[in-house]
């Protein structure tokens, strides 16, 4: 006997106890139980639940089919209105146009999110530390822009492998007014971060990192570019991912180096044809890693987002007050306006300013001396007023956007702001 043993009741009719006669329909038999099936210790058998059962599509007009496209496209619809939906949209041109409207509209709405950690939130944590427990030795202010913006490239290259290490990026730069590039890859970008970096390690009495790569063919008095180009050309094979570490190494021996040394922020650390005091030179450093680091971020197509606020401050700072010596610089070469000469001021006095309105966070004002390096920004002889978002500005200074093409609010002389752009774009080099 299989399954369950049948019961007809007593006799051998109906449930009742009498036969089926005619008209009638016989009594249900009721199926005795036997052992289970867990008894027999036979396997359970894989039935399906409700929730394993595909919807079954809801039988809905055309009017109301097309009124839930907006809640298919928020995914808000129930299983069953979905596949309804989506059984119409198979067959009805219109709303499949209109569907796809409405999915490319949410995109907008929902703009995709960097899995990175908001750039301010090191800092944050270090100084709430900071504040419990004073170091005894500590960063000073001027290098903690370098300090933040190292480990944050270093923590983007930490998990690339050596696809991400040879991917191509492109550097780019401003010289005399023409936008300018080298092909490269993310290997060859630290180990241009290395070699001039490696001017700060000189002037802190460090180890130049050209005398250990037995770069000879360069000069004390080389610049950035200079350098960059020595130490590529000495390596016998380009550079790969074992650049990283003697770039590690170096920053943090810059680091340790002058919180160690009192009053090293004025020693002069020279970049060839010009030279910085070192806490100007930090701040230098600091922005090249910044923005090199979205060169490497581009090329692997990763997010990345600007430094901490009060870091870019300092940075934006640093640009501002080097505008009127590179002012000074290009009126020199003949590519910007001389000026009117009624307006020349001698050192130390009032002339023609240009206001620099840096918008967004870490941005302020400069009111920039427009004929003297040596003069002072006066707002009793302001002639022209250009605003700028803050990070906007920076590539600017970098040579990643072109003055034309900086979105900049003007107002006033227009041979001035046209200097003081330029001017600003002629701060990049490679």
């Amino acid at each position: 006997m299989t399954g369950f043993e049948e019961y007809d009741g007593p006799g051998s009719g109906g449930g009742d106890g009498t036969a089926p006669g005619p008209g009638r329909e016989p009594s249900p038999r009721i199926p005795l139980p036997r052992a289970s099936v867990e008894d027999t210790g036979l396997p359970l058998p894989d039935l399906p639940g409700p929730e394993d059962l595909p919807p079954v599509p809801l039988d809905l007009p055309h009017n109301v089919l097309k009124s839930l496209l907006g809640a298919w496209a928020l995914a808000a619809c129930s299983a069953a209105e979905t596949a309804a939906v989506e059984a119409h949209l198979g067959e009805c041109g219109t709303c499949a146009e209109e569907a796809l409207r409405l999915r490319e509209a949410v995109g907008l709405l929902h703009q995709p999110e960097s899995l990175d950690l908001d750039p301010g939130l090191r800092t944050r944590v270090l100084q709430n530390c900071l504040d419990r427990r004073p170091p005894e030795i500590p960063v000073p202010e001027w290098a903690a822009p370098y300090d933040a913006e190292t480990a944050r490239l270093d923590a983007l290259l930490q998990d690339f492998g050596d696809a991400e290490w040879h991917a191509p990026v492109r550097l780019r730069w401003f010289a005399r007014d023409t936008a300018t590039s080298r092909r490269t890859t993310v290997a060859g970008v630290i180990a241009h971060l290395l070699s001039v970096d490696g001017l700060v390690a000189v002037a802190l009495g460090l180890e130049d990192p050209l005398a250990e790569a037995d770069v000879k063919d360069i000069g004390e008095a080389a610049g950035p570019a200079a350098r960059t180009e020595a130490f590529w050309r000495a390596s016998r094979f380009p550079p790969t991912r074992a650049v990283r570490s003697p770039w590690r190494e170096q920053s943090h021996s810059l680091l340790r180096t002058v919180s160690f040394t009192a009053g090293a922020g004025e020693l002069p650390v020279s970049y060839g044809d010009f030279t910085l005091p070192l806490h100007d030179a930090m701040l230098d450093r600091a922005f090249e890693c910044w923005v090199h680091a979205e060169d490497i971020a581009d090329a692997v197509d990763y997010p990345y987002q600007p430094p901490a606020p009060r870091h870019l401050h300092h940075m934006i700072d640093l640009a501002a007050r080097m505008l009127p010596t590179v002012l000074a610089a290009r009126r020199r070469s003949g590519l910007a306006s001389p000026g009117p000469a009624r307006h020349l001021a001698p050192a130390g006095a009032p002339g023609r300013s240009l206001r620099l309105e840096i918008e967004g966070s870490g941005g302020g004002e400069w009111l920039i001396p427009l004929d003297s390096p040596a003069a002072v920004g006066s707002p009793d002889h302001e002639v022209a007023h250009v605003a700028l978002d803050g990070v906007e500005f920076c590539r600017l200074a970098a040579g990643h956007v072109s003055p034309a093409e900086a979105a900049a609010g003007q107002l006033g002389d227009r041979n001035a702001i046209r200097d003081v752009l330029f001017a600003a774009a002629s701060l990049s080099r490679m």
